[in-house]
């Protein structure tokens, strides 16, 4: 455009116009100029201008497009961590519960300790007083098997002052030996073992039914005879030989479960 200018301007110089109007053409063409230098100033900073906005607002546009994903991220995380959060305080409302009711646990189990404490202080004399009351009990029963019996009540005194025996286990062999002695008054059974007959000793068989009847016979079937009234009574072999000797086989196991006689003399003041 300005070359365009020039070369009007030219061709006006050399034209055949009047002086004046060649002045009058020549300061219009050199305001025409001037303008379009200005203006073509004024659009080169226009577009440079723009062409820097153009950039900022790419710039600013690109932040923004960070800054929205960075909003979509925290609200993803906020989201999970929303849930995650309600999920703890569930679990937290059940922690609490479950903690409650362990402290409830607690304090009826130390309840129960000291409950237990106390009942300690008063079962083991009890116990005590049981294993008296048995020893006293077999010394006035019928004499069967008192080597054995008087054992197991020599190992329960002994047992009641050990530190490493529980309570519980205390009782529990108290109340074994107890239904020991009780079973004893039920059952029939024969074993071998010494006796003093006329001041000899001599090895026996000895028959028990229950508590009512304790019979002996020597090995050789000469000699036999029952307790009755706190001591050794001998009995005729050859009235009762043959009625003991089925009885012996019974409690021994060797035939079957029969009805068999046994000599039972009542006390002498009630014959």
């Amino acid at each position: 455009m300005i070359s365009f200018t020039l070369k009007s301007m030219k061709q006006l110089i050399n034209s055949g116009l009047s002086p004046i109007r060649r002045f009058i053409m020549v300061i219009f063409w050199s305001w025409l100029l001037s303008s379009g230098i200005a203006f073509a100033e004024t659009l080169d900073k226009v577009v440079t201008t723009g062409e820097q906005r153009l950039k900022e607002g790419q710039s600013a546009q690109s932040q923004v497009n960070h800054l929205a994903q960075q909003q979509r991220e925290l609200l993803t995380e906020y989201l999970a961590l929303s849930k995650t959060v309600g999920g703890l305080h569930i679990y937290n409302e059940l922690l609490g519960q479950q903690v409650t009711g362990q402290e409830a646990e607690i304090a009826e189990l130390q309840q129960s300790i000291d409950n237990v404490a106390v009942i300690e202080r008063q079962i083991i004399p009890l116990a005590v007083r049981m294993i008296g009351g048995l020893e006293r009990f077999v010394a006035l029963d019928v004499p069967f098997l008192p080597e054995e019996r008087q054992k197991r009540i020599t190992s329960l005194n002994a047992m009641m002052s050990r530190a490493d025996v529980s309570v519980a286990e205390k009782v529990r062999k108290v109340f074994e030996a107890y239904q020991i002695e009780n079973e004893y008054g039920r059952t029939i059974e024969t074993y071998r073992g010494q006796l003093s007959i006329d001041g000899i000793d001599r090895e026996v068989k000895f028959l028990r039914i229950g508590r009512l009847a304790l019979i002996y016979q020597s090995t050789d079937g000469n000699l036999m005879g029952h307790w009755l009234n706190n001591h050794w009574t001998a009995l005729d072999p050859d009235t009762y030989r043959r009625q003991l000797s089925k009885a012996l086989k019974v409690a021994s196991k060797q035939v079957a479960p029969d009805l068999i006689t046994i000599p039972v003399p009542l006390p002498k003041e009630e014959q």
